[in-house]
């Protein structure tokens, strides 16, 4: 086995792009063995590439989120077309249309909007909480230096932009400090529609500290939503909620996998803590964490979480999102004059300014100086204009920064409506932006992932990953 991987080593060398720029295709930097060190300090190189098992993994989400993506354009095209035809009424109707009971003491008659937003999107971040779980538990991040850099980079792209929103909004008065939040989040699904729209390659490194960027904006997303847009919490209702909680957790531990038993009390939990008064996508972050990622010794096939995961997140990025996306960006903007008059709104120039400025200046900021401060230096491949270009497209936060929208002003609000062209204004713009940029380095990109997709001996393991994954990550096929 010494021998072929030596041999595979040897052979790296001529599957190297042939492209000037890339003179050096890196090798993933070893794991930090010392842990408490490693929580301080930066791996000596940013950037690098991940385990095979792992970018390959990155690289189906990607897809299943692509088709979502575009999806999710589509539902947000036809409801702003929807919203200002002659048939706009009919819209509204129907987003306003009321579904459910009150009965049993629970709250549950709500508008097919209000549904949207509490209901499918607790898929949405169920999903977001097993990835969470099986990133810091399995993945590559489980190493505190590879993980510091993109929680890091997701507190700047949350605090630069909420600091700029404050300063635009801070003189207005009325409540309007309280849409802070909106501009903090990033839709990965829309951003990677956008790099397939422009086509481009964008390198292995670069789309996993994308995902696990955004992955991260969701976790403190919902936090912010938990902490700050709770206005009164039923105590009771809470602690009832903690029942099914705790009963789906004790199941999915002893790795139960029946949906008959699993649905009905993930429904008890989302109802309950829907009327505690929490938002209701908090349970699907919680039942998201209780899921194990870990297979139990000799069990064959994929882990629970990994399982789940396969059957939510088509169902997430497919339905959930979009459907969300259609009742929430129908917004009547009244013409070229209603357009200018939203984003001349304060609320609108600080969601705009901070989409589009304060998310690359907090993401691109944060991590070069994390950079000059550890001494650690970017991937040879790469350039700060690619990190660049990354944080420009984490700018695009549509469904998250529409759901706050709502928490923040109310739904059917005028402010709520500012609130949508603000964040349409902004997302388009940071997506054209970034585009821009990303398309200008394509054909290095491109040069790159050819090199990361050569597989000289046609084992299904690139040569460039094959000589790091037994020595780097010799665990790593055990893990759901």
């Amino acid at each position: 086995m010494s021998k072929r991987r030596a041999g595979k080593s040897g052979r790296q060398r001529s599957t190297e792009p042939s492209t000037a720029e890339v003179k050096h295709v890196s090798q993933p930097d070893p794991p930090n063995r010392n842990s408490a060190r490693s929580l301080l300090t930066l791996p000596a190189r940013l950037f690098t590439r991940g385990s095979w098992s792992e970018s390959s993994r990155i690289t189906t989400i990607l897809r299943k989120e692509t088709i979502g993506g575009a999806v999710l354009l589509g539902a947000a095209a036809l409801a702003l077309i929807w919203a200002n035809s002659p048939w706009s009424e009919s819209y509204h109707a129907l987003r306003d249309l009321k579904v459910g009971s009150d009965d049993f003491g629970l709250h549950l008659r709500l508008s097919l909007g209000g549904w949207a937003a509490d209901g499918l999107l607790a898929i949405f971040f169920f999903v977001v909480g097993l990835e969470l779980k099986r990133e810091f538990v399995a993945g590559d991040l489980r190493d505190p230096g590879r993980a510091a850099l993109p929680i890091a980079a997701a507190v700047g792209g949350m605090v630069v932009p909420a600091a700029i929103f404050v300063a635009f909004t801070a003189g207005v008065g009325d409540g309007a400090l309280r849409g802070w939040a909106i501009p903090t989040a990033t839709d990965i699904a829309f951003a990677v529609a956008v790099l397939a729209v422009i086509s481009t390659h964008l390198p292995t490194a670069l789309r996993t500290f994308l995902l696990t960027l955004a992955v991260v904006d969701d976790l403190l997303a919902i936090t912010v939503i938990a902490l700050f847009y709770t206005a009164k919490i039923n105590g009771i209702a809470l602690l009832l909620a903690m029942v099914p909680l705790g009963i789906f957790a004790l199941l999915v531990q002893r790795h139960v996998r029946s949906l008959w038993l699993l649905l009905p009390l993930a429904a008890a939990t989302w109802a309950l803590v829907h009327e505690s008064g929490v938002h209701a996508t908090v349970a699907g972050v919680l039942l998201g964490f209780t899921v194990p990622v870990i297979r139990r010794d000799g069990e064959s096939g994929p882990g629970l979480a990994e399982h789940f995961e396969h059957i939510a997140r088509p169902i997430s990025a497919g339905f959930a999102i979009p459907v969300f996306a259609f009742f929430a960006a129908g917004v009547t903007i009244g013409g070229y004059d209603g357009l200018v008059t939203a984003l001349s709104d304060p609320i609108a120039m600080g969601i705009v300014s901070g989409l589009v400025v304060g998310k690359a200046v907090g993401i691109f900021g944060t991590t070069r100086m994390l950079a000059a401060f550890t001494r650690a230096s970017l991937d040879t491949a790469l350039r700060w204009i690619d990190v660049l270009g990354v944080s420009m497209l984490a700018g695009i936060g549509f469904t998250v920064s529409l759901l706050i929208g709502e928490l923040a002003y109310g739904t059917g609000s005028h402010r709520e409506d500012v609130v949508k062209v603000g964040v349409l204004a902004g997302s388009l713009l940071a997506a054209f932006l970034a585009g821009i940029l990303l398309r200008i380095r394509n054909r290095h990109y491109r040069a790159i992932c050819t090199a990361e997709s050569a597989d000289s001996d046609h084992d299904g393991v690139p040569d460039v990953y094959q000589s790091a994954e037994s020595t780097t990550n010799p665990t790593r096929g055990d893990a759901a």
